[in-house]
């Protein structure tokens, strides 16, 4: 299983888990875990998502998700799960 983590941060609006879910649909991206809060009008997403299924490579998903993300006034980095896990281990 290839895992990426996502995050999307930025000021909360109606329609931002709408939007990055249907981008993941779209490209066969299963979403295995999903938490977001909301905290003084800014929201926080972290996802942990399946690629496997996807024929797009991960710079290509990324930089569409980062589109993504200019287009609806959020911030949304994908990372692939090891280099995520060697950039937070202590």
């Amino acid at each position: 299983m290839k895992k990426t983590i996502i995050t999307v941060v930025g000021k909360d609006t109606v329609g931002i888990i709408a939007k990055v879910c249907t981008y993941l649909a779209e490209n066969k991206i299963n979403i295995l875990d999903i938490s977001q809060t909301i905290v003084s009008d800014f929201f926080n997403m972290m996802m942990v998502v399946d690629t496997n299924a996807s024929v797009k490579t991960h710079g290509k998903m990324a930089d569409e998700m980062d589109a993504l993300g200019k287009e609806i006034g959020v911030i949304i980095k994908c990372q692939k799960e090891e280099i995520f896990d060697m950039m937070h281990r202590i």
